[in-house]
């Protein structure tokens, strides 16, 4: 379907209001915001059904858009032209890129998480929506087979998770929802030790076993792996670090765990490097 000639300027428009309801509430029907020509890019790549799209005028004139759009219209995907002030007034982002899409949320089958030799992040309550984004990207970078996100946890399709991630919530299978203690349990079934954290612990991380099957706990920034969680940790990590910083940013704790476990995997199969 090819872009709607009208350009929609009111705020009473169905359209616009629905757009600014999701992002005002988050989820609603399990339904995503999208923002940006690149994100929208990476959920047709990853198999998300697009549902409708929004640009500007002015982003239209840009050829990446033009592209996009002929992409969206392949696949017969509504697009509705709203004014630059209308699109500008849904964005998080300090400059609107002049593009939204309205799109299904993913949804993952929980035995995917345990594909291959499992390396699962369990991660409890974290709210920041970027540092979980992150924690996403970095997992799917290091060849994690999937994530819990418990008790807490932000959104991970978000706006801020969204960008945090660059994709990877569309790809790493996660599931949402459940309590820590369920979560745990689900490993015991399935064998899966779980290790985590601590500042005080004697294993260092590169001393354990990261090459076996294995889920890695991740908690909130300042509070860590809570107690009830590190109490059923098979082992306990420690991250040597100067002894003038107290702690490490989740994202970078997790970043030595996992790349540490892709060493002793012998890393995924890369298609770039940095």
């Amino acid at each position: 379907m090819s872009s709607d000639p009208e350009i929609v300027t009111s705020r009473a428009n169905p359209l616009f209001k629905r757009l600014r309801a999701l992002r005002e509430r988050g989820d609603t029907d399990g339904l995503c915001l999208l923002e940006g020509p690149r994100l929208v890019e990476e959920a047709l790549a990853a198999g998300v059904e697009v549902l409708e799209a929004v640009v500007s005028p002015r982003a239209e004139a840009r050829a990446r858009c033009r592209t996009l759009l002929a992409l969206l219209a392949s696949r017969r995907v509504p697009v509705r032209r709203l004014h630059d002030d209308l699109v500008a007034s849904l964005s998080e982002a300090e400059t609107s890129q002049g593009f939204l899409a309205l799109a299904r949320r993913p949804t993952f089958e929980e035995d995917r998480i345990f594909d291959g030799v499992p390396l699962v992040v369990l991660a409890v309550g974290i709210q920041n929506p970027g540092n979980l984004g992150a924690l996403l990207r970095t997992a799917e970078a290091a060849g994690a087979s999937g994530a819990y996100l418990v008790d807490g946890c932000a959104d991970p399709l978000s706006w801020k998770g969204l960008r945090g991630s660059m994709g990877s919530a569309f790809r790493l299978p996660h599931v949402l929802g459940l309590a820590a203690a369920d979560v745990l349990d689900r490993l015991d079934a399935r064998k899966i030790p779980v290790l985590a954290t601590a500042s005080d612990a004697d294993t260092r991380y590169d001393e354990a076993d990261l090459a076996s099957p294995v889920a890695l706990a991740f908690g909130a920034e300042g509070s860590g792996v809570p107690a009830a969680v590190a109490e059923r940790a098979r082992v306990r990590l420690r991250i040597p670090i100067a002894a003038t910083v107290e702690s490490l940013n989740v994202g970078v704790a997790a970043g030595v765990l996992l790349f540490e476990a892709a060493r002793q995997r012998g890393f995924p199969t890369a298609t770039r490097s940095r």
